[in-house]
């Protein structure tokens, strides 16, 4: 399933006291682990932890990023096995936000449980076994027919993160938050799929806007998602919640607008951003792959109800969003710092040469019929 490209085994509930326990005051000073760190979703977790005034422990193979967070204390080793690092000391609580096969779940979080008092998973709403119809926690998850499988694809990315949840919480039944997101976007993402629109907006011009402007789309803010982790740590939540904005609460056409409205504040490109709908009859046709223009969910088919995951849980429980505006402009403003061949070459969305094309074809056919 495509989709599961773009996002990425127990159900789980609520504990029964965790929704009165968000009300309990912050407590200062916990010793958090985080297993990753410094590559986006960990880095919003970080800077989140240390602004709190948190004592923060990364672990990491120490490749990515890793001049960054001088000041906190780094141990260096792999999921796969190399964890002698981990040993011999002890935390209030493990965000593991690199989690992808199972059997490197099960090797820290079996060497963590004694020494943790909560363990906060990362997993992913492609955990879930279908998109056909609109999901809660609740939903089946996804399987794999062969367990063994390590191999991360399209295909199994989903059924190994579900794998993965199952493994914290049977080493820590009771202790463990599972976090499910959506696709995550704002400044450091790694993917460029939320980016791709503000970025080709600010490049001026036509563009291709996918659909109707009415389709809703779905996704998490990284700093929401970071927000409501650090909350579920620091007031002793449990359970799984799936970490989106509600349903409707955005459009494509929000992102569109939104995003030619930052491109005109912050890049002031020569010719300005103006978009085109194209049907998605249309696209379909010409075999328009979902990476080429992300977070546009066709509400039809197997992924008809990709952008109608339930969020009622996390809102219960506090989750807050941040205004579309907002995440917009701080993604646009660091595209715009970000080096050259970055910002040249993005990994999702349409290349020019092909936007370009598929434009001349819509207004031909609009002028043949």
């Amino acid at each position: 399933m495509k989709r599961r490209e773009f996002i990425g085994a127990a159900t789980g509930t609520v504990a029964a006291a965790a929704v009165p326990a968000m009300a309990r005051t912050r407590a200062p000073g916990l010793r958090i682990l985080i297993l990753g760190g410094t590559r986006f979703i960990g880095v919003h977790m970080t800077e989140l932890a240390l602004e709190r005034g948190h004592e923060v422990t990364l672990f990491n193979r120490g490749k990515s990023n890793p001049a960054l967070f001088p000041r906190v204390r780094h141990l260096q080793g792999d999921r796969n096995g190399e964890l002698e690092t981990l040993k011999g000391s002890s935390w209030d609580a493990v965000i593991d936000d690199s989690g992808y096969v199972p059997r490197h779940v099960r090797l820290s979080a079996e060497l963590l449980a004694p020494h943790v008092q909560r363990y906060v998973f990362i997993s992913s709403i492609s955990a879930y076994a279908s998109f056909a119809k609109p999901l809660d926690e609740d939903s089946p998850l996804a399987q794999l027919a062969d367990s063994s499988i390590e191999k991360v694809t399209n295909d199994t990315y989903g059924p190994l993160k579900a794998l993965c949840e199952r493994a914290v919480e049977t080493a820590l039944p009771h202790r463990a938050l599972i976090l499910r997101p959506h696709i995550v976007v704002g400044p450091h993402d790694t993917t460029d799929r939320f980016t791709y629109w503000p970025a080709r907006a600010a490049r001026g011009g036509e563009l291709l806007a996918p659909g109707v402007p009415g389709t809703h789309t779905q996704f998490i803010d990284a700093r929401d998602l970071a927000r409501f982790t650090l909350d579920g740590i620091e007031r002793e939540l449990t359970g799984t919640f799936n970490m989106v904005v509600p349903p409707g609460t955005f459009t494509i056409g929000d992102l569109v607008s939104e995003s030619i409205a930052a491109a005109k504040a912050l890049a002031r490109p020569s010719s300005p951003p103006e978009a085109t709908w194209v049907s998605g009859d249309f696209l379909e046709k010409r075999k328009v792959d979902p990476d080429e223009l992300p977070l546009w969910y066709p509400p039809t088919g197997e992924g008809a109800a990709f952008a109608e995951v339930s969020a009622a849980r996390a809102v219960a429980a506090g989750l807050t969003v941040t205004p579309l505006r907002v995440s917009v402009r701080d993604t646009l403003a660091w595209h715009l710092k970000r080096p050259a061949s970055e910002r040249a070459h993005l990994k999702a969305g349409l290349d020019a040469e092909r936007e370009s094309m598929l434009l001349k074809e819509w207004h031909a056919a609009g002028s043949a019929s």
